[in-house]
């Protein structure tokens, strides 16, 4: 099977899903529907449409088409496709998906909200640096240098960072750039390497463990209502989550279901990763045969506590971070004013 590089925006899969699932429950052929979508489609959102064309055409499944790009459908939706294909509920599943997706935006904007204020505040500060450095300590060390004053040490050290990035301004800039490059790349290959430190925080731990959890419990909910076999949902849900020890707990429970135990079960030899309530819901689900809606009960309860953690972290990162720009400009200041009052005060002391 030939693997297509082509990537599509949130907004363009939740059209195509969309659209496709109405036109689905309208009684419309899955070829009528997807020649339909041809007509105004342009770019990559056209190839995309063409090569499922071709499968269809071919009497491929939708699942077959969709395992095609991986950089548009992970396993979970392609999995989702293939039981809905089996189940003969394509076009309910088509729906599901497109509001799991709207789901997912909505939580990646409440992180990304949460985050813009410190970056925000981070750039302003750097800002601030780049201008002092740049612009008002070489002329204020000219000064100093002429009147051979002996400096204290924090206005050496910024004398020293500010002849450091002038003299080598176009060396630090290159640099600057490729180790952006470098980190970005390493960070799309591989961003266990840049989250498992946040880990050891005390806040943001919690936080990301309920990010995780939250993503897990509404993927399975999704691929229990679609029909899929619980242990494949395990297997499938495993790659969701980013901490390495939910994924091996998931893993471990994994094998303990095929072995005939429950779930909750294996769950609660890992207590530390799954809360308390997590547990108990699942207890309840399991004994009443609601698996399916007590995941997507957890999902909801565990998204409101990330919400909830996310108001708390940004209410205590606001101050925080004024108060250390506030220390940083402050003293960096400082040490430019300090000498220039030790001028005045030797200028006084002579007169």
């Amino acid at each position: 099977m030939n693997i297509a590089p082509i990537s599509l925006s949130s907004s363009e899969k939740i059209s195509f899903l969309s659209n496709l699932s109405t036109m689905l429950a309208a009684g419309i052929s899955i070829l009528e529907a997807v020649d339909a979508l041809l007509e105004d489609a342009k770019g990559k959102n056209k190839k995309f449409l063409e090569i499922l064309r071709e499968d269809i055409v071919q009497g491929n499944h939708l699942y077959y088409s969709f395992s095609k790009f991986p950089l548009v459908f992970d396993k979970i939706t392609v999995n989702l496709i293939k039981a809905s294909e089996e189940a003969g509920t394509l076009e309910i599943t088509l729906k599901d998906i497109k509001i799991n997706i709207l789901k997912e935006m909505e939580f990646t904007d409440k992180v990304k909200q949460a985050l813009i204020y410190p970056v925000l505040i981070g750039f302003v500060f750097l800002g601030v640096l780049l201008l002092m450095l740049l612009v008002v300590i070489p002329k204020i060390s000219s000064v100093f240098s002429r009147l051979n004053v002996d400096l204290p040490l924090p206005t050496k050290i910024l004398i020293y960072s500010s002849e450091l990035l002038t003299r080598n301004s176009l060396l630090i800039a290159v640099s600057s750039v490729l180790f952006f490059l470098i980190m970005s790349f390493i960070y799309k290959r591989n961003r266990s390497f840049f989250i498992t430190p946040l880990y050891s925080l005390p806040l943001i731990s919690n936080l990301i463990k309920d990010i995780d959890l939250t993503r897990f419990t509404r993927s399975m909910a999704l691929l229990l209502h679609a029909g899929v076999p619980i242990v494949n949902c395990l297997e499938l849900t495993k790659n969701v989550v980013i901490n390495k020890e939910t994924a091996k707990v998931i893993a471990r429970s994994t094998e303990m279901v095929v072995a005939g135990k429950k779930l909750s079960e294996g769950f609660k030899s890992a207590k530390s990763v799954f809360p308390t309530i997590m547990i108990k819901l699942l207890e309840v689900g399991e004994k009443s045969g609601a698996l399916e809606k007590s995941m997507q009960d957890i999902s909801e309860y565990l998204e409101y506590q990330v919400s909830n953690t996310l108001r708390t972290f940004t209410a205590l990162l606001e101050p925080i971070m004024l108060i250390i720009v506030g220390v940083l400009v402050g003293g960096m200041m400082l040490a430019i004013i300090a000498p220039i009052y030790g001028l005045i005060g030797q200028v006084g002391a002579g007169g």
